[in-house]
């Protein structure tokens, strides 16, 4: 047998082995792929969920409605309950996550038209990414095997066919990457799966960069400062119930400086559903203002 051969096989074998398991999700707009975690639940991205119900299209070409159990959109994940008949659900792999160089299969379904497989190579690992709201996802796997647009949320797998990765990021010419199917990822789909969508505190504004906010400020006349510039606020946030309004410049969450927007991230996730106090600094005046943040998905970043 010749090395193409060879390669055939295994690609062959993967097809066989995990390709029942990985489905189609949506069928005109926003479509994407998903993988069969367990009897009546799809695990795929968050992105490729829209609203509380989507279309899961099943390799034996049967379409059942899925309804959203759970959700953790900065996470970019989501646990669909839909009916998967005779679908097995995907083996884990138990090797822990494969090295730079570990060949790795990438399989989808986009939209339900038809299952793809692709071979690749790790090559990167613990790499990160911003999800579907700027929060920063780390630990994920990097490999270059090629995905068509609809593939995120389809599986990444061993040879033998276990679950590597969940698809979810395109880093541009030829890289993508997958969250890794480690404990931790377990951990968060058994609480997506018991119904307990998780979401992370929000201040409820957009804002700019620490260097578009010193452009804008000079444009305007106002000394240099180093901060984030709020841009927008959502009606009836925190951050609108605080008093805080587009132009204002964050310059401090609980304390320490903010510089970037992962620095008020991880100052919201800190302050766990409490109250953060901030620094801003409103044209050239500094206030001190206390936000109460409450619990679960509160809007904007």
């Amino acid at each position: 047998m010749g090395v193409l051969d060879g390669i055939q096989e295994e690609i062959q074998g993967v097809a066989e082995r995990a390709g029942k398991s990985v489905v189609g999700i949506g069928q005109r707009w926003g479509i994407g792929s998903g993988v069969v975690l367990a009897n009546g639940q799809v695990l795929t991205n968050a992105h490729n969920v829209r609203a509380d119900e989507v279309e899961v299209t099943f390799p034996d070409g049967r379409t059942e409605t899925g309804r959203v159990r759970g959700h953790d959109i900065d996470g970019d994940i989501a646990v669909l309950e839909v009916e998967t008949g005779d679908s097995p659900a995907i083996e884990w792999a138990t090797n822990g996550a494969p090295g730079i160089g570990a060949p790795v299969f990438a399989l989808s379904n986009p939209g339900g038209r038809g299952l793809r497989v692709t071979l690749g190579f790790v090559t990167g690992t613990e790499r990160s990414f911003r999800g579907p709201r700027g929060r920063r996802i780390t630990g994920s796997l990097e490999h270059d095997a090629p995905l068509l647009p609809g593939s995120s949320g389809g599986p990444v797998v061993t040879a033998d066919g276990r679950l590597l990765g969940l698809n979810t990021h395109r880093l541009g010419e030829g890289f993508y990457l997958a969250i890794p199917a480690d404990e931790a990822l377990r951990d968060r789909l058994d609480t997506l799966a018991r119904g307990e969508s998780r979401g992370r505190v929000r201040l409820g504004v957009g804002v700019a960069p620490s260097e578009v906010a010193r452009r804008m400020r000079r444009a305007v006349g106002l000394p240099d400062a180093e901060g984030l510039l709020i841009r927008q606020v959502e009606e009836d946030s925190p951050a609108a119930r605080a008093g805080l309004g587009s132009g204002d410049l964050i310059m401090q969450a609980a304390s320490r400086p903010v510089r970037s927007t992962d620095d008020l991230f991880a100052a919201l996730d800190a302050a766990d559903g409490g109250a953060i106090q901030l620094v801003i600094l409103r044209g050239t005046e500094e206030r001190t203002v206390d936000v109460q943040l409450g619990g679960g998905d509160q809007a904007a970043s």
